[in-house]
This record gives structure tokens, sequence and C-alpha cells, in this order.
């Protein structure tokens, strides 16, 4: 998997950036020739600490040289064994023939002809390209223990500290902790996703919506066009996988998909056919209803005449990771960011310093709680290769990435992994080998283990239908979700104009406010605890909005305001009630001719004469509050009714809560 995850594009089996039109495997015949002929001239005579004691073994060596300059593999292959037949201490020709099997993707061969000659001229610089081959074989393998004294030995090669020594001890290094992986792993079991959605032969990079109903993915097809996918899911069951839209699989390449949180938005990867800034460049299209937009170029902000790919959209579509090998980062490609600004924009991405190294960094995603990124590096400390890493972000910025251990991370390149919003589940998907010899990839799903758990913070998700309260004509509104013990905005998204459906991401532990608004309607404030509820848990919340000016001429549009805050007995306005007082301020603000009743009510607690004057002080406090905001005095009347209108009957706490409350109605 090296390739699919170092110098893909889409993937590896896709446009890559050697590729030529003839197709990258027309070229690796005599690319791993010419690799061959190199090394095969690589040692000069004075540094050859082994030469044939038999004539023979002499001759056969040398005509072994000429067949390699004429590519005649079978023959050389023949008479350099001849030549260690002839001369068993002959380690240059154990070299050379380990050389051929190398280019003749024989490794097992090629490992058990550079043992011998290790075995052979341990301490000689001879023996420098078989601690190479072996050290990576074994690394390869995942047999760290066997490795570590072939990677001491060849270490002593060198001065330390300098270049070449710093490189044979990051092998060391691998080594180690590949096997202190292992002797700790994490109880992670693996299943393949259902074969309806296994429907070709590779898919791979899901991606998957906050209440994993729906998957996205790419697929190879056998005509070798990668195009993306979906499959719901109902209860037990994904769908058969069908084409995204025919506005975003072309007969070019696709891939690599980034939803965000409500499947709304889909970020990908294009690198022909669409006009572009560089080798390849990402996309973006929005769904309405059921249609995706024509994909939009993100523009030269985000792509540049360099290669960009692998994006991560966040969970709000308003942050997007991925990667680029343009000038100014730490490594050859590295991992950026961008932020969408107010005016549309994306604006101009920053380098991610804390996560990058002078390596390789390779497909990041964001979780859902706009914290934890996970990500692929061939830089820091792992297992071989590219491992899988997370990483926090804090206040003083990036944690340090931590490796997301064995058997997640093995020997093997490991690509991409997707973690749902509710931290329990990881999809990711894994490279097998065919009876044609062709490798095939499939979708997997396991169960994130807990102490990996710990290191996400999970979230939830809220998602419901807004719609017109009289007409049920679904909306376009704009759904704000807030943190009331801070104030701050957790996340704001748009319902679908055509079905009225939104989803947020809604963190658990906390006390929130939800505000809806829409043109020509009255906001909506809901607020409830979180606090006790599960961690991943859902929540489905319909809102219906309340016309300024409804059509059929019918009653007055009233609406509740549930996110002010009194203490028992007390007319004065709680900290936290500010959000909701500053909401109703700038609707009237936008709304200059609207003029509203603001009215007070309690519960049957208290008597009714006491109930009646708190009613009204409380409205009147409301009334203060707008004014002192720049609202005109003789737009707001204000009323307090006591105890005399409830909308449940106070025979519950429950009951009695709901008839303490301000309402707002339209004059």
């Amino acid at each position: 998997m090296a390739r699919f995850v170092a110098n893909t594009q889409v993937h590896g089996y896709s446009v890559t950036e050697e590729r030529t039109k003839g197709g990258k495997d027309d070229r690796m015949g005599g690319i791993r020739l010419i690799r061959l002929l190199f090394f095969l001239f690589l040692f000069p005579p004075f540094l050859l600490s082994s030469v044939a004691q038999n004539k023979k073994a002499a001759e056969s060596y040398k005509k072994a040289m000429s067949a390699l300059e004429q590519r005649q593999m079978p023959e050389a292959l023949e008479l350099f064994h001849q030549a260690v037949e002839r001369d068993t201490g002959y380690t240059e020709a154990y070299v050379k023939l380990g050389q051929v099997y190398e280019f003749m993707r024989k490794p097992d061969q090629a490992f058990q002809l550079y043992q011998r000659v290790i075995r052979q001229q341990p301490d000689k610089p001879i023996a420098g390209l078989a601690y190479q081959f072996v050290t990576a074989y074994l690394l390869r393998k995942g047999n760290y223990q066997v490795a570590i004294p072939y990677i001491e030995q060849y270490r002593k090669q060198f001065t330390p500290n300098t270049l070449q020594w710093k490189k044979v001890d990051r092998l060391l290094q691998t080594a180690h902790f590949g096997a202190q992986a292992i002797l700790n792993p994490l109880a992670v079991k693996p299943q393949p996703l259902p074969a309806t959605v296994q429907a070709f032969p590779s898919q791979y990079f899901p991606v998957l919506t906050a209440d994993e109903q729906t998957l996205v993915y790419t697929v190879l097809k056998p005509e070798g066009d990668e195009d993306l996918m979906v499959s719901t899911q109902k209860g037990e069951t994904w769908s058969p996988p069908e084409s995204i839209s025919p506005r975003i699989n072309t007969i070019n390449n696709e891939g690599t998909p980034s939803l965000s949180a409500d499947g709304r938005t889909l970020v990908f990867t294009a690198c022909q056919g669409r006009t572009g800034y560089g080798s390849c460049d990402l996309y973006i299209s929005h769904k309405t209803g059921n249609t995706w937009s024509e994909p939009q170029n993100l523009g030269p902000s985000i792509n540049t005449q360099s290669w960009e790919s692998q994006p991560a959209l966040s969970a709000d579509g308003r942050r997007l990771y991925f990667v680029s090998d343009r000038k100014g980062g730490l490594g050859r490609r590295d991992i950026w960011c961008s932020e969408l600004g107010d005016d549309g924009e994306w604006k101009p991405p920053y380098n991610l310093k804390n996560i990058n190294t002078p390596f390789d960094e390779a497909s990041p995603f964001i979780h859902a709680n706009g914290l934890s990124l996970f990500f692929a590096s061939d830089g820091h400390m792992g297992m071989g290769g590219y491992d899988l890493f997370v990483a926090d972000s804090t206040a003083a910025g990036w944690s340090n990435p931590q490796n997301l251990g064995y058997p997640i991370n093995t020997s093997d390149d490991q690509a991409a992994l997707f973690v749902s919003a509710n931290g329990a589940h990881a999809y990711y998907s894994q490279e097998q080998a065919s009876g044609d010899g062709k490798q095939r990839s499939k979708l997997y799903r396991f169960d994130l283990p807990e102490s990996l758990r710990q290191k996400v913070r999970p979230v939830s998700y809220l998602k419901g239908l807004v719609a017109d309260a009289r007409t049920k004509k679904p909306l376009n509104a704009t759904i704000e979700l807030i943190d009331l013990a801070t104030n701050q905005l957790v996340t704001r998204v748009q319902s679908d104009p055509q079905t009225g459906q939104y989803t947020a991401v809604l963190p658990t532990g906390g006390e929130y406010a939800l505000y809806v608004v829409g043109p020509g309607y009255l906001f909506k404030s809901v607020s409830f605890d979180f606090t006790q509820k599960r961690e991943g848990e859902g929540l489905t919340m319909s809102v219906p909005l309340e016309p300024i000016k409804p059509a059929d001429g019918g009653a007055a549009s009233k609406e509740t305001l549930n996110n002010l805050f009194f203490e028992t007995g007390r007319y004065d306005l709680a900290e936290k009630s500010r959000t909701e007082l500053d909401r109703l301020a700038k609707f009237l603000e936008v709304n200059p001719s609207v003029k509203i009743e603001i009215s007070g009510h309690t519960d049957d607690q208290g008597g009714a004469a006491n109930n009646l004057e708190l009613s009204r002080k409380r409205a009147q406090s409301v009334v203060e509050y707008l004014v002192n905001a720049g609202i005109p005095v003789a737009r707001i009347k204000s009323a307090g009714y006591g105890e005399t209108r409830p909308v449940a009957p106070n025979t519950s706490d429950e009951n009695r809560k709901l008839n303490r409350r301000i309402e707002w109605k339209i004059l």
C-alpha cells in the first residue's frame, strides 16, 4: 500500500504524478532495471572485500554481468548461480544475485541471499546493501525482534550522529516501537461491511454522516474508473451502492470524499477532465433535496499549480483540512487547513506545523467534535511506513500526535480512518491479494477500543425538520446551537430548503439553547439539558416556525422565550438570558415595522396576587432590556397575566415549568 498512500492522487490504481498515457505499470519494468543496473556498479573494486577464489566462478560472474547489461535476466540469474556454486565464499556474486531476485520481485529468495552476505562479511561495506534489504524485509513483515540485531550491527558501520547513522538509528527505534506495540495489542476486531456495499473490485476512503445512516466512498470499477458511491442504512441493512450524482461522477476519476455532518456538503478530489489549477484539485458540491449541485473548484486559495488532495471537512462545513505538496511546507506532503470566511470564500490555508514532519503526512480526518485530528504519517514514530495518529486541538495548539497502536497500525501502510461522531466505531479500507494477483480493497468497521475512546471526545447529533407551523411547508432556516454556560456558538447549520431537514453536531454534557431563524417568521428558541444523556445518543427535534403575517388571516403569531432565566420568585434576568434577548432585539431591528407584546406568566404556586405582580415585573424587565438595546419603547407593550393563562394543568413540576414563561406576540 505504499503507493496507495504516498504517491496517489486519488488512489494507487488511478492517475499518479509520474503516470504516462500508457499507464504506470508499462514503465515499472524499465524503472526496476535502471535501478538494478545502478546498483550493479555501486561498489568500486577497492570497496569489494570478496573476490572469486575460483577461476571458473570469476568467469561465470563476468558473463553474468555482461548478460545483465544486455537485459538478459534468465541468463544472468543462471550464471550468477554458477558463480556461487563454484565458489561459496564469493560474496560479491551473492550480492548481485540478491539484486537480480529483487528485480524479479522474489523478495524471499533475495532475503536468503542477503543473509548469507551478512554472515560472510558482517562488518564490510559490501554488506551495506544486504543490511538495507534484510532490515526493510523484516520490518515489512513485522518481525521486529528479529530485525533489531541486524539494525544494531548495520549501525556500527557509520560514525555516530552522522546523517546515515541517524537514518539507521531511526530504523532501530521503529523496530523497538513495533516490538513493544505488538506486546500490548488493542482489543480490535474488524468486521467487513455487508456484501451489498462491497459491490466493486475495490472500495476505499469511507465517510459517513453524523447519524451513521449515509455512507459515501470511492470505488474502483472493473474498467479502471473511480467514482463516488452512496449507500444508506435502514435498520441493520445497507442499500446497494448508487452513483452519488451524474454531475459529480464522470468518465474520469473522482475520489477521496469528505462530508459535512448533515451529508449536504461534499468535497472531493479530481485530477482530470475538469478546469483546475494543478495536477489534482479539490471541488465542492452542495445537496438540495436529492440533487447535488454542479461541482465548483475551491479556487486559488485552496488549489495551486501543486498537488492538492485528500480533503477533510469539519462537521459544520466551515473548516477544511487537506494534503498538498505546495511550497512552504515542512515535508514533501503536508496537511494544511483553511477556514470559510463570512463572505463565503475560503481563506488562505495555513500549515499544521505541529502535525507535519520533514517526511509525508496523508489522509487527514477531523472528527465531528472539531478537536480530534486523525491522519497518516511516515514521519512520526510508528511501526514502519505509514501509521495512523491522532492529535487534539487545544488552546495552546495541537497536542503531540499519538500513535493509534497495534493492530490498527501494523507493518503495512495504513491509509485512512473515519471515526463515528459518537466515538463508538471506526471505518477504514483494507487491501487484500486476490487469486488473479491483483489487489482488492474492502471496507471494514470495528468498535473503537476504550483506550482510544477516552482520547476522542464523543459528540451526538441533533436532527429534525423545520416547517411552517400552519401550512407544514418545509422551510429554509438557520439553526444555531449555543452553549448556555459559555454563551458561545457551538455550531450553525442550514436546513434543506426543499425538505426542511437539518442535522447538527451536539456535544454531550451541557445545557444548550437552540435558535431557528427563517425570513418572514418568528424565531424559535428551545432550551434543553443534555448533561444526563448517554455519550453519542442522538436527539430528534422538529421545529415549527410561526409566520410574522399568517397567510390565512388567522390568530396573531406568538412564541415563548424559552431561554430566559429568573431566580425563584424574582424578576431579575440571569446573565445567561442575554443570548435570548439579544436575538429578540435583532429580530426587531431586522423587522422595523413589527410591534410586539411581551407577556409574563406563572404557575399557581405563591398566590394569585403575587403571581400577577411577578409576571408583570418579569415582562417589564424584558422590555427595559430591549429599550436599552435601542428598540423604541413605542414598539413594545408589556403585560402580566399571572397564573390565568396556563398552557398545561398545574399538576406536576414539569407542567408548572411550562406555565412559568415569557411570551412575545405580534401586534
